[in-house]
């Protein structure tokens, strides 16, 4: 089924660790030159690296529209500080923030931190669902007019409008509520690889981005479509996520026309898909797939940051500018308006009659 959405486009700015705020500050505005949607910025306990939240907090006001997705592992982590950190880059970003959430699964990470042993990885993906749910709760928790300020009376906040969340999942409790006013965005966007196994039922039913991994269209849309189908059954809107196709790119190649049949396409790598090739080739793939229905767009991964991130926005991009697939201007100011995706109510507003 031929596309109908407007084409969406990210970026990850990670690699070999770097220590110093402007690399990263400078591949985040190279990516907003080009108008993604977004740059998401890897992490995990298992390598030395610094804090990717904390990292993009510092990019925040170095730039003006793109959004900034730190991945955030759920697992030895509270689910309150997760919620409290992911508000705050909402916050200093005016709205552009996200959180790509992620599990911990070995044994290694699980003795830096003493607390508990290892999980199956279907447990953590559990838990992980209900850091999202727990976290919107909390996000909620401030009503959008719960600051009040009244110097007269002395009342900072509206009680009445201020709520208590008592979430109870499977290994924590949450009372609330939040300790940071409610985001600009409402909730901030969530992103989860939702590809398969246990993390996809957490994307059906918590992620407004979900990345998937596939070598050809058609096995992309059929991901997609289940995707769609399970957060049917969870009662969302399916027109409500955004399903896009994560892809490793390595641009250091000259161009090469695809060879015809079932084979042109991404080659399998280790962990998902991979384009070995050029900016022109990129620009016909990303094109001919989500023309063809396939996805929302693509989350790219470049190989090499420096160098094939520059090729994606002054090669691959520019392409699809050129060829009015893709916008040369952001319609909006927050991550949530350039997805196309509403502000959501308050669950406690819409409750009580006030939303």
């Amino acid at each position: 089924m031929p596309a109908t959405t407007a084409l969406h486009l990210a970026a990850e700015i990670g690699g070999p660790p770097h220590y110093d705020a402007p690399h990263y500050t400078a591949l985040a505005q190279l990516a907003e030159r080009g108008t993604l949607d977004f740059v998401t910025l890897g992490d995990s306990f298992a390598r030395p690296g610094l804090d990717a939240l904390a990292v993009l907090s510092r990019v925040a006001p170095a730039t003006r529209r793109i959004g900034l997705v730190p991945t955030v592992t759920t697992t030895h982590t509270e689910p309150f500080h997760v919620s409290s950190a992911v508000a705050t880059l909402d916050w200093v970003s005016r709205g552009r923030a996200g959180w790509s959430a992620e599990v911990s699964t070995t044994g290694a990470e699980a003795r830096l931190f003493g607390r508990r042993p290892a999980a199956p990885a279907a447990d953590l993906w559990r838990e992980a669902a209900d850091t999202a749910e727990a976290g919107a709760r909390l996000w909620d928790s401030w009503e959008d007019d719960a600051e009040i300020r009244d110097v007269a009376t002395g009342r900072f906040i509206d009680r009445a409008k201020l709520h208590y969340v008592d979430f109870e999942g499977a290994t924590f409790t949450v009372r609330g509520p939040a300790i940071v006013p409610r985001p600009p965005q409402g909730h901030p966007v969530t992103v989860i690889d939702g590809t398969g196994g246990p993390s996809q039922d957490a994307a059906a039913r918590h992620a407004d981005v979900v990345l998937v991994r596939a070598t050809t269209p058609e096995q992309a849309a059929g991901i997609r479509a289940e995707v769609r189908r399970r957060a049917a059954t969870y009662g969302r809107d399916p027109d409500a996520l955004r399903v896009l196709v994560a892809l490793t790119v390595d641009l250091g190649d000259a161009e090469t026309a695809p060879e015809p049949g079932p084979e042109s396409g991404p080659r399998l790598a280790a962990g998902g898909s991979y384009y070995r090739g050029g900016p022109v080739d990129l620009a016909e793939l990303i094109g001919q797939w989500h023309r063809g229905g396939a996805a929302d767009g693509f989350h790219l991964t470049p190989l090499t940051p420096a160098r094939d991130l520059e090729r994606i926005v002054n090669g691959t991009v520019a392409l699809l500018q050129h060829r009015s697939l893709f916008r040369t201007f952001y319609p909006g100011g927050t991550l949530r308006e350039h997805l196309g995706l509403a502000r959501p109510a308050n669950r406690y507003a819409l409750a009580e009659g006030r939303a």
